[in-house]
């Protein structure tokens, strides 16, 4: 999938010249970053408590943006970077959508370089730069607290260095480091303080027992509690969710490890993610949302019975979590509706195909209880590829959008959060057929076969094509 897309590796010198107020002197400091693309020394800042930052930290905005709806991660290339005009198209683009995108951003990894290759010495410029595309098209942040620079994580103190395999960046910190990653995400917070909403960590990555044979749930929720509290103290307002566990799923037939209680013609869930929420949920130090993160199809890349109905699973998961979470805001920090290839590559479906199963998984995520969902756009570098929100900026007649993006945008500016939903009627002999999400304003329909019908919903009769996707007014 795209969460196993890294940085690669490059070696970079960064001369920052540092000018004395008595003297005339110069000093030159050599900084070796044998790391990301990019990866600069930029301009010095401070951070309230004295750290040094790099960049122009950013300004707060006159009023906050609380609500966090539909939108997407950005991921290893995105709109940032490429042909001038391409990325001004993108940014227009999107500043130009009816409803503004909520967009994700990780701190590490995913386009965004090593932090604090050198404890105590940040390094921001990739970030920086995501950031300011964000605010650029009017985008509410969010920042997600993955991964951790290797110091961290047993790498040599000092050294500056930055190991970007698979395996290195979904290393946790070490225990002993907790504390520090805490500091990093504070200084994080208050390097952008118009961002509101932090999701602690990635898939529970590196947090697995193998000794025990489950999840360290212990091990995460103490980090997250620490972090949590880090963040209150930059700013009471600052909004923290967590455990983004991954919602694995299991062939219906299995017993071993596998949920008698949440289940369905999709699957069982793994009881033991769900005895990893648990314990978060009631160790928790707090949580002003709840994120999870997963598929509709098994570990085995099984959607059951079909990709369609295969979908059920993420209103069965929301439904379970919300059961123990009450009121919090549920969020899906990462959904998949089609496993990819060995290379995590989607060409095996059309674009009617995948904007179709796409739509009835945001609308399972709906009916389950979430407000908020996170696409993982999965943009490639020169090329376009299935799934993409938007053309590649790489190339010259970049910056366009793709079907994803349309379908994507008309549903968060449909159904936003705090959305009540009703029902609809369907004629029985459409209800096989067709998906179906409504509001006192708008029905969402989906075509769930590859060939036309003629269907009857809330009243009205049409012919839908193939996948097709239809809007309704009310």
């Amino acid at each position: 999938m795209g969460r196993h897309e890294w940085n690669s590796g490059a070696k970079r010198w960064r001369i920052a010249a540092l000018l004395g107020v008595a003297v005339a002197a110069l000093a030159l400091i050599l900084t070796v970053i044998t790391t990301l693309p990019g990866g600069g020394t930029g301009t010095e800042g401070t951070t309230r408590d004295g750290d040094k930052v790099h960049g122009t930290p950013a300004v707060p905005p006159d009023e906050a943006k609380p609500a966090v709806g539909w939108g997407f991660t950005h991921t290893q290339y995105s709109a940032d970077e490429g042909e001038d005009d391409a990325t001004q198209r993108a940014e227009t683009m999107l500043a130009g959508l009816p409803s503004p995108l909520p967009q994700n951003q990780h701190i590490m990894g995913w386009g965004a370089g090593n932090p604090e290759p050198v404890k105590g010495r940040y390094d921001f410029d990739e970030m920086d730069k995501r950031m300011d595309f964000i605010r650029a098209t009017d985008g509410t942040p969010v920042v997600t607290l993955c991964c951790s620079p290797d110091w961290m994580k047993g790498g040599k103190p000092g050294s500056g260095s930055t190991n970007w395999s698979q395996e290195s960046l979904e290393t946790a910190p070490d225990r002993a480091h907790f504390k520090d990653f805490a500091k990093l995400a504070a200084t994080v917070a208050k390097r952008y303080p118009d961002v509101r909403h932090f999701i602690v960590w990635n898939e529970f990555k590196g947090f697995w027992n193998s000794e025990k044979g489950r999840w360290d749930y212990e091990g995460y929720t103490e980090l997250y509690n620490l972090v949590y509290k880090e963040l209150k103290k930059v700013n009471k307002d600052i909004m923290v969710g967590g455990p983004y566990l991954v919602m694995d799923s299991v062939d219906p037939r299995q017993t071993e490890e596998a949920s008698t209680e949440v289940k369905g013609a999709w699957g069982r869930m793994d009881q033991r993610v769900l005895d990893a929420f648990d314990y978060w949920s009631k160790n928790k130090a707090g949580a002003d949302f709840v994120v999870v993160d997963g598929s509709s199809y098994t570990v085995d890349d099984e959607m059951l019975p079909d990709e369609f109905k295969a979908t059920d699973k993420l209103t069965a998961v929301g439904k379970w979590v919300r059961e123990r979470t009450g009121d919090l805001p549920l969020w899906w920090a990462e959904y998949y509706v089609e496993p990819g290839d060995n290379n995590d590559d989607r060409d095996g479906w059309s674009e009617p195909h995948r904007v179709a199963v796409q739509a009835a998984g945001l609308m399972a995520m709906a009916r389950g209880g979430a407000s908020s969902g996170f696409y993982w756009n999965p943009q490639n570098r020169g090329k376009d590829c299935a799934g993409c929100l938007w053309r590649s900026t790489e190339l010259s007649d970049g910056g366009t959008e793709l079907p994803m993006l349309k379908m994507l945008s008309r549903f968060n500016d449909a159904f936003p959060p705090g959305t009540e939903y009703e029902k609809v009627s369907v004629a029985p002999d459409d209800v096989p057929n067709v998906r179906v999400l409504a509001t006192e304003k708008t029905v969402l329909v989906v075509n769930t076969l590859d060939r036309s019908i003629d269907a009857k919903v809330d009243g009205k009769r049409f012919t839908m094509k193939g996948y097709g996707v239809k809007w309704l007014k009310r």
